[in-house]
């Protein structure tokens, strides 16, 4: 994403006291948001999800680290000045829905611009009733909670959560106590707002609706696991990611640079994390290449040399037209790695003997290599 983050998160530690000793629950936590994305935080149980957006809400305080969001690093806020903050730039909406019961709908919606001032008083239900309309809930406006499904219930929470306009929305579990139809609803009432120009962070454990956000930040341990890693090795658990994470070099290549050469040894194994890169034959006439196959961002490459080992079968160089940023991983802590992710190995055995066919195929095509020498050199694989 491109431009200034509006929300920074800078090596954020997060130790709570606890009757057995110190819990660290964020460690080191450096992520950024920015306007309009919708953003799912994901993890297991004790991953650090709700306390990682709680730093950002101003519920918990960082240990250690810095929050700034917009010009404001909230963590100097006193609890006065971050109660009046929050009721202007946050909206926040809950698992369990959090209205007052004893007031409608509508007066739920109105309760933030009472608190924080917001928009002259004669106007106040006016706006309460628009967002009420947006979310579906026009006609139920002078319903007492209690007499509203859940799913009408967190929708009318989002709408509370708009009251004063709010740049952040931030929701803990908004969809965890609702059936899968009042789960939709709520769902796509945040893509309308991501795509009016807020900023959606959803902790959610719903890996379906966590995909469908425009980012998905993973959380193993109270640390980020890479995203580029997280969405290119899918198969390995939470905890090989981080591991991954811990050990990936990032390199970036200017356009058009070769990253690997026929023929060269290759001791790595690339995650390709922006830009694009084209692998390539040399033509028989030694005069230009053949193109095998284009590559973008979630794709890689290297992986052929993890299971038949010598030197490299094929070109890879950046695309011509923009630079290429990639995660290299070295062929011994892969290797250590796939010991214990045996599904993860099995995938990546599967397309490396693919990836070598197609490279025989465009060779013989090329006049480069006979049968006999195209059945030898896919020999080996697994």
């Amino acid at each position: 994403m491109q431009g200034n983050a509006f929300i920074e998160m800078r090596q954020i530690v997060k130790t709570f006291k606890t009757p057995v000793g110190d819990f660290t629950a964020l460690r080191g936590i450096d992520v950024d948001f920015h306007q309009g994305e919708f953003v799912s935080v994901v993890g297991k149980s004790g991953s650090g999800k709700s306390t990682l957006v709680n730093m950002i809400t101003g519920i918990d305080r960082p240990t250690s680290g810095e929050v700034k969001i917009g010009n404001t690093y909230v963590h100097h806020l006193s609890e006065s000045e971050m109660a009046k903050w929050r009721g202007r730039n946050l909206g926040i909406v809950f698992q369990f829905y959090q209205l007052l019961p004893m007031l409608s709908l509508l007066e739920n919606v109105m309760l933030p611009m009472d608190f924080c001032d917001m928009y002259a008083p004669e106007t106040r239900e006016q706006r309460a009733m628009v967002l009420l309309d947006r979310v579906g809930l026009a006609d139920y406006a002078h319903n007492m909670p209690a007499t509203v499904s859940g799913g009408q219930q967190q929708s009318a929470a989002v709408a509370r959560a708009l009251a004063n306009d709010p740049p952040v929305i931030v929701a803990d579990e908004p969809t965890g106590n609702l059936d899968s139809r009042a789960a939709e609803a709520v769902f796509e009432i945040f893509e309308n707002l991501a795509e009016r120009g807020k900023t959606i962070l959803m902790v959610t454990h719903d890996n379906t609706l966590a995909q469908r956000a425009s980012r998905s930040l993973l959380l193993a341990d109270g640390e980020v696991i890479n995203e580029t890693v997280a969405s290119t090795l899918p198969l390995l658990t939470h905890q090989q990611m981080l591991a991954v994470t811990k050990r990936v070099e990032a390199r970036c290549f200017a356009p058009g640079e070769p990253i690997i050469k026929e023929g060269m040894l290759n001791d790595y194994f690339y995650m390709i994390r922006r830009g694009n890169i084209d692998v390539t034959l040399p033509h028989k006439d030694g005069k230009k290449e053949e193109t095998i196959t284009h590559m973008g961002p979630g794709q890689y490459f290297g992986e052929v040399g993890l299971f038949r080992p010598g030197r490299s079968i094929a070109n890879v160089k950046a695309a011509l037209h923009t630079p290429v940023e990639v995660l290299a991983l070295s062929r011994k802590t892969l290797s250590e790695l796939l010991d214990e992710a045996h599904a993860m190995r099995e995938e990546l055995a599967r397309v490396a003997q693919a990836r070598a066919s197609e490279n025989t195929g465009f060779r013989q095509r090329l006049g480069q290599m006979s049968l006999g020498t195209a059945q030898h050199f896919n020999a080996g694989f697994r």
